[in-house]
């Protein structure tokens, strides 16, 4: 059965193409209400199955999809119309798919697969959020950064090398203790 947390998850991973066609059409006020809407339904859906106890497995598995679906379609978008560096969308999507990868090796040698974020990633995920906030207000709403959006480029570049390797010092752990079992 299909909750209203899972619904909501859904709707936000559909506006993914949405927030796309907009930036790609040049409508950046539209796409930054867009993404703002798309931040807010993470809230809702995230409260909706606390308050109402409708978490589902369906959801574990919908809802991080849904917020890296959004941020690294921005991601590639902002970095393809030249308003990111293209060296931190090559960072943030590498990390991304490393982190795929990494956690399908890991179910794949360990048969199960349970993971929660790492406070460094959490932190990562943030840092990313604000600067496509920053650089959609600058060009949708004409918001005067003062530089807050280089700043938060090189935050978002640190944070998501730390997050990398912790992913990886983790899994590595986890590994060598089932290398160590066998």
């Amino acid at each position: 059965m299909i909750s209203l947390p899972n619904i909501v998850t859904f709707a936000r991973l559909l506006s993914v193409p949405l927030t796309i066609w907009l930036m790609i059409d040049g409508n950046m006020t539209a796409a930054f209400w867009l993404f703002i809407a798309a931040g807010v339904s993470d809230a809702i859906d995230g409260y909706l199955a606390k308050r109402f106890n409708a978490r589902t497995e369906l959801g574990a598995y919908l809802d991080p999809l849904a917020d890296k679906t959004l941020l690294v379609a921005t991601y590639l978008t902002l970095g393809w119309l030249g308003h990111l560096p293209s060296w931190l969308v090559i960072l943030v999507v590498f990390r991304d798919l490393m982190i795929v990868g990494g956690a399908l090796v890991v179910h794949a040698l360990t048969q199960s697969f349970k993971s929660r974020p790492m406070l460094i990633s959490k932190v990562n995920t943030a840092l990313q959020i604000a600067l496509v906030t920053f650089v959609l207000a600058r060009l949708g709403l004409g918001f005067e950064d003062y530089g807050i959006s280089r700043i938060l480029a090189v935050a978002v570049g640190v944070s998501t090398v730390l997050s990398g390797f912790a992913y990886l010092i983790h899994w590595a752990r986890k590994l060598a203790r089932l290398e160590g079992s066998a």
